[in-house]
């Protein structure tokens, strides 16, 4: 397994996925018991932008920097957080700095470099446990717990062809055991073909309410490329489709590149046969 987040940190994918999870941690917190998170695929949690890596590729200047150089009130939580921790922080960070006393974090990461960077961020801390193990192994061990309420990220790197598959087959094993969590999957649009291949998994699974939120910066015409992203969010907390339209638009503002760019929140059902 060769993925290295360090090269993508806070380009447009990040933006979207951290924009909706602050959110979504917010929306838990509206109820004073304690949650659990459970972040499958963590990385090492927190990114220099300055690093060799991320100048390499340059990413973060069409994702976090634009937002920074024009930003939107119904993003100001997200950019928040992200400055006052610094550098760019990957969700493990991002779940950490919005938990409250009594809240928990599960973090799980094979890959032993980014696992051992992330048990040195978090050393010491006895609200954040630190595994490395593999993240879809975890959603069988790890799930339900305790708390019986809480939110799990599932944000693999895409890296096997299988990949789709893995994430819905994931899904569904995470919403059996745990039926009354949040799940929030992440997955890039890169096709039409792929995108519908998605919607048509998790469309078969059964989920009594699911959403999908995406976000492309251009249309989805060149396979190779990264052209936009989305989040499958299972159990949605209220007010979520209407709190994720006003931060897509947002973002859609800051990030699109061409006339074939949009950004939507549907039904699960109904994304299977609209895409642009």
């Amino acid at each position: 397994m060769n993925y290295r987040h360090a090269f993508h940190a806070g380009n447009f994918a990040d933006c979207v996925k951290h924009a909706l999870l602050v959110w979504l941690v917010r929306a838990l917190h509206r109820k004073d018991k304690p949650a659990f998170f459970l972040d499958t695929h963590a990385g090492r949690g927190r990114y220099d932008l300055e690093s060799a890596e991320a100048t390499r590729t340059g990413e973060w200047r069409d994702g976090i920097a634009r937002l920074r150089a024009a930003p939107d009130p119904v993003l100001g939580d997200y950019l928040g957080i992200v400055e006052r921790l610094g550098l760019y922080p990957g969700s493990p960070l991002l779940l950490r700095a919005l938990m409250r006393a009594g809240d928990r974090l599960a973090c799980c990461e094979w890959h032993a470099e980014e696992a051992a960077a992330l048990k040195r961020l978090f050393a010491g801390d006895p609200a954040v446990a630190v595994h490395r193990r593999d993240g879809w192994e975890a959603l069988g061990a790890l799930l339900p717990p305790p708390e019986r309420r809480g939110l799990t990220l599932i944000d693999p790197p895409f890296e096997a062809e299988d990949e789709f598959e893995r994430l819905a087959d994931g899904l569904r094993r995470a919403h059996r055991r745990f039926p009354t969590g949040v799940l929030a999957a992440w997955y890039p649009i890169k096709s039409r073909a792929r995108v519908r291949q998605i919607h048509a998994l998790l469309s078969e699974s059964g989920f009594a309410d699911a959403l999908a939120a995406e976000l492309c910066r251009r249309a989805p015409r060149d396979p190779a490329m990264l052209n936009g992203c989305g989040v499958i969010i299972v159990n949605p907390p209220f007010g979520f489709a209407e709190a994720a339209t006003a931060l897509l638009r947002a973002l859609h503002d800051r990030l699109a590149e061409d006339e074939g760019s949009f950004h939507r929140v549907l039904p699960l059902a109904s994304a299977v046969t609209a895409v642009p």
